[in-house]
């Protein structure tokens, strides 16, 4: 039973220097920042302007359809760039797979362009 409470004890160590380090860096503002509240600094920011409006209010459906145009554009980025690394080693299927994803994508981008998520009114 030692031999294994100090195969742990790396382990217990580095997990107390975290929590201390952490939780220096925690409560060090609160000590240490230069307290000056005033008005601008405590009025809500939201795009330049107070809130006018009940945070429940129904959004346009045009938000929700650019949210989803830049997943869209996300994704197709996260994927691309490491399948273009490999594309020379990863062979026939990784391509056609790559190519019904990309399928999938632009069904996506001809659903959006339809509803008018592109247009800017």
């Amino acid at each position: 039973m030692p031999n294994l409470l100090s195969d742990y004890l790396p382990l217990v160590v580095f997990m107390a220097v975290a929590a201390l380090i952490s939780g220096a860096l925690l409560i060090a503002p609160f000590l240490l920042a230069f307290k000056a509240p005033d008005t601008e600094k405590l009025s809500a920011y939201e795009c330049g302007f107070n809130a006018f409006d009940d945070a429940r209010m129904k959004f346009d459906v045009r938000f929700y359809l650019v949210s989803l145009l830049f997943i869209i554009f996300d994704l197709e980025v996260a994927f691309l760039f490491p399948w273009a690394a490999a594309f020379w080693r990863a062979g026939a299927a990784a391509y056609w797979a790559m190519m019904i994803f990309l399928g999938i994508l632009t069904v996506g981008f001809v659903y959006e362009w339809k509803k008018g998520a592109l247009e800017w009114d």
